[in-house]
Order: C-alpha cells, then structure tokens, then sequence
C-alpha cells in the first residue's frame, strides 16, 4: 500500500505558523506575540520601511537627515566618560572627508576591534554634530583587506519586530510564507467586477512587491507609502476596517440600553462648584450627549476636542446622569498618569456631591484592590482606571456607562470588552442590555476621516477653547543652531520654569529611541545639571517612569526628556516650554498634540520644532502650519489637504486602529470607493466581507460582529 500523501490545505492561508519550513515551537511563541499565528499573518506584516544598502555613497556627497551607506577607514578612536561611557570613531575616505561614528552601548570586544586602519562598512542616519557629520549607533562590519565592497541586491524592507526576534530571522520566515501565496484568483476576496470598476490591481502582485522591491524600485515613493502596490493594500485594509465598524454597529443597534434622565438639580450643585463656566461648544455637546444618553438604544458617540478643550467636564455631566439614574460608570484611560489625572478632577468634582469615585489600575493591588473589587461589585458609582478595567474579577453590579479617553490607544475590541462587563439579560440580542458608550479624543479628525475612523460612532465637536489659555508661541529651527536651542532650555530653566524635551525617533525599535533620548539627556545634563534632568523611555519599568513622572510634576526637575507621546499627557501648568526633537518626521495632529501639553498656565509658553535640514517641500508647509495656527481643527484640514506622510490620526505611532499600512491622511482620496465598495460587499458578497475581516483583523473578528 502506498503511503498517503500529506495534502496542503484549501485554503494555505489558515494553516499555522508552525506549518512554514523551519518554524519550531519557541519561534511560534515569538511569532504570536507580533499576532502572527497563521500563514496569512506573515503575508499581510508588512514593512514599516525600506533601507538603501544597494550602493555605497562618497562621504562627500552625504547630506544630514538622510540615511546612508558609507565605507571608510578608521582614523582615530576616543573613549570617554560624560554621564555615561561613550565610544567616538573617526573614519575617512577617498574623498578626503571624514565622519564621526559615536556610540553608547558597546562592550570591550567592539572597542578593541575599532583600531586605525581598519575598514568599516557603515549604514545609519547622517546627522549635525557639534563639530561635523555624524551616525549615532550604526549597523556597521568590519572589511578585510582591499577586498571590493558587496553590497545588497535588492533593497532591505524593516519589519516591525518584537524581543528576540532579529530582522534577518523574520525576513527569512516571511519570504517561506511567501512562498506558499496561492494563485491570483484564489487569494483575491474582492469580487472582480468591483475590482475592475475602481481600477484595483492584484493584490498578489501587490504583496509581492511590497515584500521583495526590486533594486530600481522608487525608494522615495515606498517610503512616502504612494507606490501603487501599497496603495492597493492600503484599499482593502481600509476596507477590512469599514466592513468590521459598520457591521459592529448594526450588532450594537440591535440592543438595549438603559435610559439615563439628567437630574437638572444635582446638575445645576455641579456646575456652581465649578471654578469656570461651560463654554457654548460644551453646553451643545453636554445637550447632544444628554439626549443619546435618555435614549433606550445604545449611545456610541465620540466627543473630539482640542487639548484642553474641556472634554472632561462632558464626560463628567454624562456621568451624573448615569448616577442619578442608578447606574454605575467605568472611565478607562490609556495610561495610569492619564486616568490618575482623571481621578484626582472626578474626585474634585463629584465627592462634594457625595458620589464616591473608585480606582482601579496595575498599582492597585493586595487588600485595597480586593476592596475596590468588591465596592464595584456591589454598585459603587463611579470607577476610573486603565486597561485593568477589563481584567477577570472585576464586575459591576449595574455598569451603565462607559468612558474611554484617548481611543487611539486602544483597540476597539478592548473599548468593546469593557462593554461586554456591563451586558445582562444576556441570550437574545434583542433583549441584550449593554451600557453606552462615550469616547473621548483630543485628535481634531476632519469630518471624512470621522466617518471612516469611527464608522460605528456618531461625533461631536467642542470646538473652541476656554477663555484665559494662553497661546503657545511656536517657532521651527534647524538641528545646526541645537546649542541655540539648549542654550534657551538652560535660561528657562534658571527663571524656574520646566521644560519636556521630546525624542520622536520613529523607529521599529524601543532601543533606538532609547538611544535617542539618551543622547539628549546627556547633552542638557552637561548644560543644566544631571539631577535636574529626568528620562523617561519605553524600556524603562513601570514604576521607574512613574518615578521620574513625579518627580517632574512636583517640580524636582526641570527638564524630561521623554520619548512618547503619552508619558508626558498630563497636566504640569509649570511647564512652559516643549522641544521637538525630528519634528519633520511628525503629523501635524500629533505635533499639535504634543504642543498642547505646556501652555496650560497663565506664563507665556513656547514650543520648538528641532528639525534636520534639508526639508521638502511638504515638510517644510507642515511645520509653517503649525507656527501660523493654534487650532487644532484647522491643522487636521490643513493635514488632510498636504496628504503629506504625516497622519492626521497619528495611526503608527499610536497604534490607532492598528494600521499595518494605511494612513487615513494621505489615503483620504481611496475612502468614497472604500464606501461604495463596503456597502455592496456587505449587501452581495456577506461571506468575503467576513473572509477579508478574519484576514486583517484575524483573532479580534468577533468584535466585528459584536
């Protein structure tokens, strides 16, 4: 009898990892933390970017803020001690130019090996130093002899990766899944006349190339993200996302929601404890919330606001309904500094009132979390915490509120975990109670990227600020004139004001941004005294940026240098002075963002935008945007309109709606025919539309059937 033969499965995309040649069971375990657990996963990990090691430039002709592949000899080597240790290499070429390779993390071996004479093949980003050119940490190897240089085939795409995976290794892993692509035919979900109609490539052809550039590929366009093979998977990545929003909201229609009256009263005790008035954009807003709210459908709606806009006394007033009605109130924030912010403002505001506020976050923990668990449980009012809220154990006894802040940082199927805490009468849909839901953004999204963004949500708009706020001065200056810039931090410092100094390295790896900061942090400890600079970075634990946090909020230090966004969202009215470190790089929405953050005061505030030279042309009108408008509203247009690399939503940085592609920005002009494509699948073509959600957004598809 004839052994039987192994028969690969209909669909090669289902299968798992563990089926591609040379993925054992540790590398499985790696994999899944990136989400790659089937075939399909690898196919659609695509490359945040694209490295240029096809041909070695002169050092003559190199240009700072580019990233480069140089060959030199080492001329002279200097190690020191400022702060922390520190390796500065020297090397030349042919052209008679030289370049300084500097680095901070290195051990012994790396030293030794870094004598005179030896030839180095360098790769890195090009940038001023105090002196001349430089690369900070670049990949580098050692040449032997006069041998002629080889350099790369094709050009090198970067991964987004995870600890313990390199990139050699995942390249490796996903060109074996490439390998397995099924014919055209079979892997395209989109029906083929619609493909036709709106002029759709095959998406095959798209992935291949996306994967695998050839060496004459327009490296420009790839980055920018525009060459039409990543723009096709663009299209149907927006559509995945269009397909799971609308489907989730027709789930979520379906059912029932307590009706939450406001108790005019207890509102009118609110707002007279209050040190302000509510401005005309609050009142209209606070009215459409209250009527949703009344209402014995579900509430969904998004609440978007300038950075101090007033967003948190909305929340507030919706949280005195759900009071006053009976029920209780979950408000989740992304991060603990966030919902601390959050908890100090509710308790301020509500306990007068003789509503207790419960907390809930990673910190809380032993008796006092089992205290605030079992208070929850038997209907505390209100609770405010972080991604705990959605751990098992906690349980509400009448949950009929829920608040998210910031969104954009979390998926939507944890904003809908949190919601599933507050479902009864579970079984048939249509007798499903579940809590509304409130969300709060401080991202201005223009009205199509709404729509898009948040398919399942209705929005509204508290468009102007409260009065007294005073405008923040913002001014661009090149990363030559940086002593200028440290210079200015140092005279701020001195008349006691604090200052946060922002690494925005967009990079796949925490450790370059690390470094980055380090960097920094080295240079204004010289100017300004190490024990009044702080540090804060993502491979940093818990409870050590908390630390730093602390101390910078109380005044302890005067300068934090940070390299994300969020650690430095929260209140500190003393800081009056914002530097951005590669501003270029940056989306106008998060740049805005990041400025709103001093200001907050009644002293004139200023914001740096620190960027490499030479700019283009979009850069250029980006940066000019932000010095000429504090409106956070009209840079979301203005944003929209350039289509430049940076995200009106900030999605890479953010991990809004977990992009792998996309940009609702520069992919505004692919939405009408991501809507009308959207609409008929969901009517014609039901099963694709759900085979195109599990492909993109795999694990998390349930959530786009609620």
């Amino acid at each position: 009898m004839a052994p039987r033969q192994r028969t690969a499965p209909a669909e090669p995309g289902l299968a798992p990892v563990s089926t591609v040649p040379g993925v054992g069971p540790a590398l499985v375990k790696v994999l899944a933390r990136l989400g790659l657990e089937r075939v399909q996963d690898l196919w659609f990990h695509l490359p945040l970017r694209y490295e240029d090691k096809t041909r070695v430039t002169a050092m003559a002709d190199l240009r700072a803020g580019e990233r480069a592949q140089v060959e030199g000899v080492v001329e002279a080597v200097e190690r020191g001690f400022r702060y922390r240790p520190q390796l500065k290499v020297a090397i030349g070429d042919d052209s008679g130019h030289t370049l300084l390779l500097r680095f901070f993390h290195f051990n012994r071996a790396q030293a030794e090996q870094m004598v005179p004479g030896t030839r180095l093949l360098c790769y890195g980003e090009i940038r001023h130093g105090a002196n001349a050119l430089e690369m900070v940490h670049p990949q580098y190897r050692r040449l032997d002899g006069n041998d002629a240089v080889a350099v790369d085939a094709v050009l090198s795409p970067i991964y987004p990766t995870t600890e313990g995976l390199g990139q050699k290794r995942l390249v490796g892993v996903i060109g074996k899944a490439l390998a397995l692509l099924p014919p055209a035919s079979q892997l395209e979900l989109i029906p083929p006349a619609l493909c036709a109609e709106h002029g759709l490539t095959s998406l095959r052809e798209a992935l291949l190339y996306v994967h695998r550039p050839p060496p004459d590929a327009p490296l420009a366009q790839l980055m920018l993200g525009r060459h039409p093979a990543q723009q096709r998977l663009a299209f149907e990545e927006l559509l995945t996302q269009h397909l799971s929003l609308r489907r989730m909201r027709e789930a979520v229609r379906l059912r029932h929601a307590p009706a939450l009256v406001v108790d005019r009263s207890l509102q009118r005790r609110f707002l007279t404890t209050l040190a302000f008035k509510l401005t005309r954009a609050q009142q209209r807003v606070s009215a459409e919330v209250a009527q949703d709210l009344a209402q014995t459908r579900p509430m969904l709606r998004l609440v978007q606001g300038d950075v101090g806009s007033g967003k948190t006394v909305v929340a507030a007033l919706a949280a005195l309904a759900a009071v006053a009605s009976g029920h209780q109130v979950a408000l989740m924030a992304p991060t603990e500094l966030l919902a601390e912010q959050h908890l100090h403002n509710f308790r301020q505001w509500l306990q007068p009132l003789g509503i207790e506020v419960e907390w809930l976050a990673g910190k809380v923990t032993g008796k006092a979390r089992r205290q605030a668990l079992e208070r929850v449980a038997q209907g505390a009012p209100v609770l405010v915490g972080t991604h705990a809220l959605m751990q098992e154990g906690v349980s509400f006894a009448r949950l009929g509120l829920v608040i998210v802040d910031e969104q954009h940082r979390f998926g939507v199927q944890q904003r809908l975990a949190l919601r599933d805490k507050g479902m009864t009468d579970a079984g048939d849909p249509g007798t499903e109670q579940v809590p509304h839901q409130l969300v709060l953004t401080a991202t201005p999204i223009p009205r199509t990227l709404a729509m898009s963004a948040y398919a399942d949500l209705d929005v509204s708009s508290i468009d102007e600020l409260p009065p007294g706020r005073t405008p923040v001065q913002t001014i661009a200056i090149s990363n030559a004139r940086r002593f200028d810039v440290i210079e200015r931090v140092q005279a701020a410092c001195a008349e006691g004001r604090q200052v946060y100094w922002v690494c925005t390295l967009i990079e796949e790896s925490e450790q370059l941004r690390a470094q980055a900061a380090e960097v920094a942090h080295a240079e204004l400890s010289a100017a300004i005294g190490e024990t009044r600079v702080g540090l804060i970075h993502g491979r940093m634990k818990p409870a050590e940026k908390q630390q730093v946090m602390d101390a910078f909020k109380t005044g302890r230090l005067a300068v934090l240098v940070a390299t994300t966004v969020i650690e430095v969202g929260v209140d500190v009215p003393n800081a009056s002075v914002m530097v951005i470190e590669n501003s270029e790089r940056l989306g106008l929405a998060q740049l805005h963002q990041l400025r709103g953050r001093v200001g907050r005061g009644a002293v004139a505030s200023n914001c740096v935008l620190l960027y490499q030279p030479p700019l283009g042309q979009l850069a250029r009108e980006r940066l000019q945007v932000m010095r000429d408008s504090n409106d956070g509203f009209r840079i979301a247009e203005k944003d929209l309109e350039l289509r430049g690399p940076g995200e009106v939503l900030g999605t890479r940085q953010t991990g809004q709606l977990s992009f792998r592609i996309a940009d609702l920005a520069r992919d505004a002009h692919l939405l009408p025919a991501v809507q009308q494509v959207g609409q008929n699948m969901l009517t014609d073509h039901p099963r694709q539309a759900s085979q195109l959600i599990e492909r993109w957004i795999g694990g998390a598809a349930r959530y786009a059937h609620a």
